[in-house]
């Protein structure tokens, strides 16, 4: 069997709406952003010891020392955050990034099948799940930049094991994809989080149902009208602790 490596995982909200100029900077941008996150996050090792890049424009993926883990998802979903939001007028507007954290077994030699494997695909169904994607549209562009999924086996061994994050940062979650035989135990956790994500908690936003296309439409609506149609479980600003939610869509 391959030896476990970590997986990282991002993919740019609205990519495709940008201009094609403008996709080309925010790709180049893209790879920018990542390398100085992981220097300023004190894990620079994580992006100079990259395994199986992969990328695709709108996004990047490659394989990592899974020892790291602990501090990536500790230091470098903050910074990411936050270097976003500095960075906002060399993006070309707000840039928003989705991220999947994964472990799993996978060939890295030097091979031809480097970074061939289950834990690969998984990496991107968590990436693409309805969940995560919902999660993004239910908070403020100018905001929050980065919400972040941890596959459970990640979590086990970067979190709940006390080397990273206390988990009551965490959300537990049912993470599905549209037509994809997918459906796996996962933990979202938001750096930032803001809006209607921040008036109702995770665990009551997926109760109220709704696409994500139709949910985007619904940015920007007082915390007050939320309080309304709130169901289920109150997060007053804490992505995590106590709750758990199974959304299938």
């Amino acid at each position: 069997m391959p030896e476990y490596r970590g997986i990282v995982a991002v993919d740019a909200e609205d990519f495709s709406k940008r201009r094609d100029v403008s996709q080309g900077h925010v790709a180049g941008f893209i790879l920018d952003i990542l390398a100085e996150s992981f220097e300023r996050a004190g894990v620079p090792e994580v992006w100079e010891g990259r395994e199986f890049p992969s990328h695709r424009g709108d996004g990047y993926a490659f394989g990592f020392d899974p020892a790291m883990m602990p501090g990536v998802i500790a230091s470098w979903l903050a910074t990411l955050q936050k270097l976003l939001m500095e960075s906002e007028p060399l993006s070309g507007g707000p840039l928003r990034l989705r991220v999947s954290l994964h472990i799993g077994p996978l060939p890295a030699d030097g091979g031809p099948h480097d970074g061939s494997g289950a834990a690969r695909n998984e990496v991107h169904r968590l990436l693409n799940a309805t969940v995560l994607k919902r999660v993004l549209a239910e908070t403020s562009r100018d905001v929050t930049r980065v919400v972040a999924i941890v596959s459970d086996d990640c979590f086990k061994a970067a979190v709940r094991s006390g080397r990273s994050l206390h988990p009551d940062h965490f959300c537990e979650v049912s993470a599905t994809v549209a037509r994809k035989q997918f459906d796996q135990r996962a933990w979202v956790h938001v750096p930032v989080p803001s809006g209607r994500l921040l008036a109702t908690g995770i665990a009551a936003l997926m109760v109220s149902g709704g696409s994500p296309d139709e949910t985007a439409d619904r940015r920007g609506r007082s915390a007050a009208h939320v309080t309304n149609h709130m169901v289920g479980n109150r997060n007053d600003g804490v992505v995590g602790g106590n709750q758990s939610i199974t959304f299938n869509g």
